[in-house]
């Protein structure tokens, strides 16, 4: 995973293809489920080679912007700048339903965190395209959320960590399989239990 905490970002460019809330998925769970029984189930591969700059992020979107300033921005309400920079604004992490108001508590999620990408099938990229995965804001791969839960996500599965916030299980799960089932990334078996238990809880 990439955790990366914005109280240094700079810039709040809107990319061309910026999403106008945060990132989901435009399939319901039955899409999802359908998604799921796509994945190639697989072990985990190894980790030797990794490395995050072999995901180079954050990419520009505009003078002194970035991706990252994107997601912020997005993601956030009543927005305070100063130049191109967010200052201030309040955000309300749906992992663990806490809201803050300074951007340094609040870091950028990737939904499937760039090791866990680099297991299933990531390793054979080449960095464009790894770079591509890091930065994608069109699929629901990049999310605002507190430093906190994001850390403590780390590189997990969901079949090793889910939000403390069990209302946004349903959606999490179909964010997981929507981003997987886009970027071909296989799944471990527990993984795809998981997940689907997960799609159980959408109402």
């Amino acid at each position: 995973m990439t955790a990366v905490a914005l109280g240094s970002a700079a810039g709040c460019a809107v990319p061309d293809e910026e999403p106008s809330g945060p990132a989901s998925p435009s399939s319901g769970s039955g899409d999802a489920t359908a998604q799921l029984g796509q994945l190639k189930v697989a072990k985990e591969g190894a980790m030797g080679g990794y490395s995050r700059k072999k995901f180079p992020h954050w990419r520009k979107t505009g003078k002194n912007c970035d991706v990252r300033d994107s997601v912020l921005e997005r993601d956030g309400t009543d927005i305070k700048l100063s130049g191109c920079n967010v200052v201030g604004g309040r955000w309300n992490s749906v992992y663990d339903n806490a809201t803050f108001s300074d951007p340094s508590d609040v870091d950028i999620d990737h939904t499937v965190p760039l090791a866990n990408a680099w297991r299933s099938g990531a390793n054979e990229w080449d960095d464009t395209k790894r770079g591509d995965f890091a930065n994608d804001l069109t699929r629901p791969q990049l999310l605002a959320v507190s430093a906190s839960s994001n850390r403590a996500k780390g590189d997990q599965n969901p079949a090793q960590w889910k939000p403390a916030n069990r209302e946004h299980w349903c959606k999490y799960a179909e964010n997981w399989i929507a981003v997987k089932y886009h970027w071909k990334l296989s799944v471990t078996a527990d993984e795809k239990t998981t997940l689907s238990d997960m799609l159980g809880t959408c109402r």
